[in-house]
């Protein structure tokens, strides 16, 4: 029952709410009088909201053969293909990934830099990393992993040992 109250020189008005403060898996959550829970707004990562962006349209174009190459995209968009390379990436996660971190409900630990280091190829290795803070922080490095990385993709760009893959040298 909220209720509210008028200092005596009417300057102030302070309002009680009835609220509890419970511990659910260590998180701190406010329950009201009425017994539901109360949680903040969920916050968008724009970085990588933007990556994503910027990743999906970029493999369009490569499909599409508006840039035939990464190296042409990196020359067109004035970026090291090696950038190019992490950013198309992203589009090897798994859908309902892509739609947590759209929707702002990625763990709090994961950034783009922690995504940019490499993650499972398997949608499903992905879920059981994406499932806590510590989990996707610790995990999400590379290396980290037994399973197939990202990192480990084709499109990642030309190093002495898959040079050979895309005919030449480097830049």
């Amino acid at each position: 029952m909220t209720r509210a109250t008028v200092s005596a020189d009417g300057e102030t008005i302070t309002v009680h709410i009835p609220l509890t403060f419970r511990r659910r898996g260590g998180r701190k959550r406010v329950i009201t009088s009425d017994g539901a829970e109360w949680a903040p707004r969920p916050r968008v990562d724009n970085a990588m909201v933007k990556a994503l962006a910027r990743a999906f349209r970029w493999r369009k174009w490569l499909d599409t053969g508006v840039h035939a190459t990464i190296e042409d995209l990196a020359r067109t968009k004035g970026v090291h293909d090696s950038y190019v390379s992490r950013v198309l990436r992203l589009t090897l996660l798994a859908t309902d990934r892509v739609e947590t971190i759209l929707d702002g409900r990625q763990p709090a630990g994961l950034q783009l830099k922690v995504l940019w280091g490499g993650f499972p190829l398997e949608w499903d290795g992905q879920r059981e990393l994406l499932v806590s803070r510590e989990r996707a922080c610790a995990i999400f490095t590379p290396g980290a992993g037994r399973r197939p990385f990202a990192a480990d993709h084709p499109m990642q760009p030309p190093t002495t040992a898959n040079r050979s893959r895309y005919g030449g040298g480097f830049r």
